[in-house]
């Protein structure tokens, strides 16, 4: 079956681990579910490619893909995404995530298996996500509930 990948949006960290029991949508919290696009590598180089950031330079920040949940959970595991991944869905100008999603789909970790259509559909996806986290009263940042 693979992995799934909840991405959803909270306030805070705390409030974020809330969702580990019983599921995002448990906690009526924002949510993207998806199986088969990881938040490390994958969604990394999305994020490489939507900041103009290198690689290296993503995965250096401090919120990308730092562990919430505990270490020993062998089945479940909650990440932070970083703020200017959300930012940059949030302000992606018409066009560009389509543009994205073409040098995207051609990472080695895709296999030569997602059309950029489709990448482009999960990034508007996504950036809808994380659009709606930013314009909260209070604003949301956004997480990766991953199971196996």
């Amino acid at each position: 079956m693979g992995s799934l990948y909840d991405y959803f949006s909270a306030p805070d960290d705390t409030t974020a681990l809330t969702v580990f029991g019983p599921g995002v949508e448990a906690a009526g919290l924002p949510l993207l579910p998806l199986q088969g696009i990881d938040p490390y590598v994958q969604l990394g180089q999305a994020e490489s490619l939507l900041t103009g950031l290198p690689y290296t330079d993503v995965v250096a920040l401090p919120r990308f893909n730092r562990l919430l949940s505990s270490p020993e959970d062998d089945s479940g595991w909650l990440v932070t995404l970083t703020d200017e991944l959300r930012d940059a869905l949030a302000s992606a100008r018409p066009g560009q995530l389509e543009t994205v999603a073409g040098p995207w789909s051609r990472i080695e970790e895709f296999h030569d298996d997602c059309e950029p259509g489709s990448l482009a559909d999960f990034l508007k996806e996504l950036a809808a996500l994380a659009a709606e986290a930013g314009a909260r009263r209070e604003p949301h940042r956004l997480y990766c509930l991953m199971s196996l």
